[in-house]
């Protein structure tokens, strides 16, 4: 167990729950098993999202399992500067973290291709345990308001059955679900080509949590894998809930069905783009961030433009370095950004 007074801050709003890794970048154009000049950056969806909602002034509690190694200890030692709650961080004697081997195509643009470090015993990330997490969920659930997730702890027993009692559980406590689907192939099968879509099983188990979220973010190429369409609308009314849809499509337009609402916003065009890994939860981080701080009574078109404007340029903002963490922005970077634009 954690020494939770260790690793108390103040009563989050959002708890971010999954995977947290290395990204082993290969440099543009080389492979990151085989060049030297690999550069290994902190990351990992849920991760990601946690440290980019602290860097933009929101409490955020991380839940996840890590190894006893220095990929733990790098990110206790990151996520405790950035004020993330770490109550629900479980630590694993036995299997080590996870890293990704991230190949990059000289546009900046990357593609996951396998894992490195595991003894034979798999990752810390898919033995997260719902016993552990069931002691910790009544310290960082209180004042929650969002639980976000993603769909890789689906790929493991252990992880599958800790994500889906918080789901249970976020529900039952009046906790919205933030879905961001993020299908990454190979970690639900190494012998899957990294641009391969879900077969009807893998399908049949994410379809749980669609019919869950509140809010659902995917991209284009995952919408139309889960839904055979990519219109937001026709998306949201698809499912029982009828959740609120943000469909990205890397630098083209986003589209998006919010509170009743529909439009199209535009992206921003970063000067320079080195590394898009992280882009995506950026956003994310950048959407929550302002739909917390969102009256919904004052919700209309043009506010909701603003607010996917502004996840917009979280997102462009990280594409500027390599990593998807250290390059997140804090407001004051965001206001700039945008008046420079």
């Amino acid at each position: 167990m954690p020494n939770h007074e260790l690793f108390e801050t103040n009563p989050p709003k959002v708890i971010c729950l999954g995977e947290a890794l290395v990204d082993r970048l290969g440099p543009l154009g080389g492979d990151p098993l085989e060049d030297k000049n690999v550069e290994d950056c902190l990351g990992g969806a849920p991760a990601n999202v946690a440290c980019g909602l602290a860097r933009l002034g929101i409490d955020v509690a991380f839940v996840g399992r890590l190894g006893k190694d220095w990929i733990g200890d790098s990110f206790i030692t990151l996520m405790s500067q950035r004020g993330v709650n770490l109550q629900g961080l479980q630590i694993d004697n036995s299997c080590p973290s996870r890293i990704v081997l991230v190949r990059r195509s000289i546009d900046g643009e990357r593609v996951f291709h396998g894992f490195l470090g595991d003894i034979g015993k798999g990752f810390s990330d898919q033995f997260l345990s719902k016993s552990h997490l069931a002691h910790t969920w009544p310290l960082i659930s209180r004042k929650a308001q969002w639980l976000v997730i993603g769909t890789i702890p689906l790929a493991r027993n252990d992880s599958a059955q800790a994500l889906l009692w918080s789901v249970e559980k976020a529900l039952l406590n009046g906790i919205n679900i933030a879905l961001d689907v993020n299908w990454r192939p190979t970690f639900w099968d190494l012998n899957f080509h990294p641009d391969s879509g879900p077969n009807q099983t893998i399908k049949n188990k994410i379809n749980t949590l669609l019919n869950s979220a509140a809010l659902i973010k995917l991209s284009r190429e995952e919408a139309i894998y889960f839904f055979n369409k990519s219109n937001p609308i026709d998306i949201s009314k698809s499912l029982d809930n009828q959740p609120d849809i943000v469909v990205t499509d890397g630098a083209k337009t986003v589209k998006w069905c919010i509170g009743g609402f529909v439009g199209e916003t535009e992206t921003f065009s970063p000067p320079v783009v080195l590394d898009t890994t992280g882009a995506g939860d950026a956003f994310t981080a950048g959407l929550l961030q302002q739909i917390i701080l969102l009256s919904q009574s004052n919700l209309n078109q043009e506010r909701i433009q603003e607010i996917i404007r502004f996840a917009a340029a979280c997102g462009a903002f990280v594409c500027g370095r390599a990593g998807a963490i250290d390059p997140q922005p804090s407001l004051d970077d965001i206001e700039k950004y945008i008046s420079e634009l």
